[in-house]
């Protein structure tokens, strides 16, 4: 296991050799140029230059290159990193994108130990806190419509099994009870504060049908979508 005491950015290139390790800090590819395959335990991952990827400690990994590459490293000792953080595959939106040109000036300093690495390193880890994962994103974008356990593993690039434990230890629920939990919010958002029918409704929350519909919000609140209209007439749903 390789250890690390201090921040280190700078650019590295792969070989095509396989290789495999672990190292008991977090570590930030972005890639310039070229791919690199690595694989752990729940992950495969072809990394390009439209994305960036975080590896935590103690992950192992196998990894290579069939390309020429170059990618721009940041190594992030532990006493960086709030505790627990997981593996991070993200497109290179905005926000990482100026993350990644501000350290690659940092690595053309060649000044490892500058007190703007270190501040920006901090922004980095506070950010690997609060990012939003793709599937997550994705679920609260298209909750309405089908989604296949599959069809989220991908987007993480996780095994299936993997991901429904994954999910579960990062919101608290399964995937399909986290699914279900915002088509109920919206089902009853809309029975409060809109005039749609029930019918309406129930295709707008996903089911293809009223009676599918009404037998699984009894099922969730114990009474059918009217009477909790009626209830709750007047009221807005937090």
């Amino acid at each position: 296991m390789k250890s690390l005491n201090r921040v280190v950015c700078e650019k590295r290139s792969y070989t095509r050799e396989l290789l495999s390790h672990d190292h008991d800090f977090g570590q930030l590819l972005f890639p310039l140029q070229g791919s690199l395959q690595m694989q752990t335990a729940s992950q495969d991952i072809m990394l390009e230059p439209d994305h960036c990827f975080y590896l935590p400690p103690r992950h192992n990994h196998v990894f290579h290159s069939r390309d020429r590459n170059e990618f721009l490293i940041l190594d992030i000792p532990t006493h960086f990193l709030p505790e627990d953080t997981e593996s991070m595959y993200s497109l290179l939106d905005q926000q990482w994108s100026s993350i990644r040109f501000l350290l690659l000036e940092e690595a053309g300093s060649k000044g490892n130990d500058s007190a703007a690495l270190m501040d920006l390193t901090r922004y980095v880890t506070s950010k690997l806190q609060i990012s939003v994962s793709a599937s997550i994103d994705y679920i609260h974008r298209h909750f309405k419509e089908p989604i296949s356990l599959q069809t989220l593993a991908e987007m993480e690039h996780y095994h299936p099994v993997y991901y429904s434990s994954w999910f579960k230890r990062k919101t608290g629920k399964s995937p399909k009870v986290y699914i279900a939990d915002l088509r109920l919010k919206y089902a009853k958002q809309l029975l409060i504060t809109s005039t749609w029918s029930i019918s309406r409704i129930s295709e707008e929350v996903g089911f293809e049908n009223s009676s599918s519909f009404t037998r699984w919000f009894v099922k969730s609140e114990c009474m059918p979508p009217q009477k909790y209209r009626m209830m709750n007439n007047g009221k807005k749903e937090p």
